[in-house]
């Protein structure tokens, strides 16, 4: 069970590699990368965690509420950020990538926990998981994406406005871990979707007016 992350990891991820070379679009090509690059960034953030709750006498509370959000989400970002500042800051292309890649790492992640208590999930456990987790850690990266995309093009905001949405992200992904291991885990259930539902809706007015605008 010790290399249960690295085994699921090549099993799931290694085999999407070869479709970046089929794709015939540039966009689902990154899309598909950013996503094989979240469960890589979920099997090393699992290592360093495993480190860090080994040097904490394995209080796992204590690791996932102060610890692992630390972690998580800044190498989570690492990739975002070098994308805006090598390619391009495009806010469209920011967002998603920043969601492929959230949820690249949060179906690693799910597939883990999964097999590792297999004899304990269910239907519902599963669900709970998209609902909260994995759409928490897609939230946490878009927002972060997002922001990046505006804090870019103000040099003068770049690195406060980057370690503000860091710790915006790291904030809102330990209250969700505190919050799901408490007796208010419905809480922790609805965060993610007010994070997602409103980016959403306004993504889906932004792309309408852009569309009559470009009919004009």
């Amino acid at each position: 069970m010790e290399q249960i992350s690295e085994v699921l990891f090549i099993c799931m991820a290694l085999p999407m590699i070869p479709m970046l070379f089929i794709l015939p679009d540039k966009k689902s090509r990154l899309f598909l990368g950013y996503m094989i690059i979240g469960c890589l960034i979920c099997l090393l953030s699992a290592a360093i965690d495993n480190y860090l709750l080994g040097l904490m006498n394995y209080d796992s509370v204590y690791v996932t509420t102060t610890v692992t959000p630390v972690t998580e989400e800044i190498l989570k970002a690492l990739p975002v950020l070098y994308f805006a500042a090598i390619f391009s800051d495009d806010r469209e292309t920011l967002l998603s990538i920043s969601f492929a890649l959230g949820v690249g790492f949060a179906v690693l992640e799910n597939a883990v926990i999964l097999v590792k208590n297999v004899s304990a999930v269910s239907i519902a456990w599963a669900i709970m998981r998209v609902i909260g987790a994995a759409l928490m850690h897609g939230a946490c990266t878009c927002f972060v994406g997002m922001g990046i995309s505006y804090v870019h093009k103000r040099r003068k905001l770049f690195f406060s406005g980057t370690f503000a949405l860091l710790i915006s992200a790291i904030i809102f992904h330990a209250s969700f871990n505190v919050l799901v291991q408490s007796d208010y885990s419905v809480i922790a259930l609805v965060m993610p979707a007010c994070v997602y539902i409103p980016v959403v809706v306004s993504e889906i007015k932004r792309r309408r007016k852009a569309k009559k605008e470009s009919k004009v």
